[in-house]
């Protein structure tokens, strides 16, 4: 029996070198975010298919995409092959990472609290010995 899964999971990382933006002085020209995913496939895979299958996956990789393969997993729960690759943010997920993002502001917020609550003197409570 062959059988070959494939699950992709994203994770949000910044890519500081996904694209050279070329601005003018003095002009901010905004840093694309990538995306990073993982496609996973299982030990349970004929030599043909995983050929196959890897030649179909880089084919399709997006342009810069730094692709890495791994072999994670124990011989517990099975061992298995992990590509990572990075891709542009869809405009679903753009739209998600703005709405739940936080703003500088709320940042400066959060930091002028935490200076606050610094400052404030702590005495630790008398523990009864039992």
């Amino acid at each position: 029996m062959t059988r070959c899964t494939a699950i992709l999971r994203p994770l949000v990382a910044t890519a500081a070198n996904a694209h050279l933006a070329f601005s003018l002085p003095g002009e901010q020209t905004p840093v694309p975010r990538r995306v990073k995913d993982y496609i996973d496939i299982s030990e349970f895979t004929s030599l043909d298919d995983l050929i196959r299958y890897l030649q179909t996956i880089r084919d399709n990789l997006p342009e810069g995409h730094e692709a890495e393969m791994k072999i994670r997993g124990d011989e517990v729960f099975g061992k298995r092959l992990t590509i990572t690759y990075f891709r542009e943010q869809t405009p679903e997920e753009d739209e998600l990472e703005t709405k739940y993002a936080g703003s500088e502001a709320d940042d400066a917020d959060i930091e002028e609290l935490r200076h606050k609550l610094d400052e404030v003197p702590y005495r630790a409570a008398d523990r009864k010995q039992r």
